[in-house]
C-alpha cells in the first residue's frame, strides 16, 4: 500500500510553449488516478492546471479544488470536481493545500507555481514538514532553478545543515515511485502526524 494518498500539484494556469507539459500533466493525472491517489490543487480549469484535474477526474480519481474567491471567475472553477473548497485569500489556500497533501510536484508553470513550490522547499529546510517535494523537470523546465540552488550553495547561503530536500524527475513515469520511496524513508503520513518507521 502507498504512503502517498494525496499530492498537492503546483501547474502553470497556461499551457506553455511546448504541447509536452500537457502531455504530461495528463499522464501525470492518469497515474494518480490509477494509482488510487487523490489530487489537491488550485480549482481552476484552465492551463496545465485543468488538464492534470481533468485527467484524474477522467480515470475515476478524486480531486480536491481549493481557490480564492477572487479568483473564481479568472480561473473558471472546475465544477466536476468531487470536492471544492472557496476560501478568503492565497494565504488559507496554500495552507489548506499544504494540510491536505502526503506530497507536492511541481510541474511547468510561472511566478505562482515557483512561488508555491519555494514555500515548500523553506517550510521543509526550517523543519516544519517532512513531505516530498518533487520537481517534474520536463525538457529540463526546472534546470535554471536548480543551477539557481546550487549558485546559493556555492555563495553560502544554503549551509550545512540547512540542506533543501527535494527531488527531481525528468520523466512523469518516475514521479510517483520516487515518491513513494522518499515518504517510505522518512516516514508515513498518517492522521496528518508523522510516524517515523522502526525497523
Amino acid at each position: 500500500m502507498s504512503p502517498i494518498k494525496s499530492i498537492c500539484v503546483y501547474c502553470g494556469s497556461g499551457f506553455g510553449s511546448d504541447p509536452i507539459f500537457k502531455e504530461s500533466a495528463a499522464a501525470l493525472g492518469r497515474a494518480m488516478a490509477e494509482g488510487g491517489i487523490s489530487l489537491v490543487y488550485g480549482g481552476g480549469n484552465v492551463g496545465l492546471m485543468g488538464t492534470v484535474a481533468r485527467s484524474v477526474l477522467d480515470n475515476g480519481g478524486y480531486v480536491t479544488g481549493i481557490i480564492p474567491d477572487f479568483l473564481k471567475s479568472r480561473e473558471k472553477m472546475l465544477d466536476d470536481v468531487q470536492e471544492t473548497i472557496v476560501v478568503p485569500d492565497m494565504h488559507t489556500r496554500k495552507r489548506l493545500m499544504f494540510d491536505k497533501a502526503d506530497a507536492f510536484v511541481a510541474l511547468p508553470g510561472g511566478i505562482g507555481t515557483l512561488e508555491e513550490l519555494v514555500e515548500q522547499m523553506t517550510w521543509s529546510q526550517l523543519g516544519q514538514h517532512t513531505k516530498p517535494i518533487l520537481m517534474l523537470s520536463i525538457q529540463g523546465f526546472w534546470k535554471p532553478l536548480l543551477g539557481l540552488l546550487a549558485h546559493m550553495r556555492e555563495q553560502g547561503f544554503i549551509r550545512e545543515g540547512l540542506e533543501l530536500n527535494y527531488l527531481v524527475a525528468e520523466q512523469t513515469k518516475d514521479v510517483l515511485p520516487m515518491l513513494e520511496a522518499y515518504a517510505r524513508r522518512v516516514g508515513i503520513v498518517e492522521n496528518e502526524e508523522l510516524i517515523e518507521e522502526r525497523f
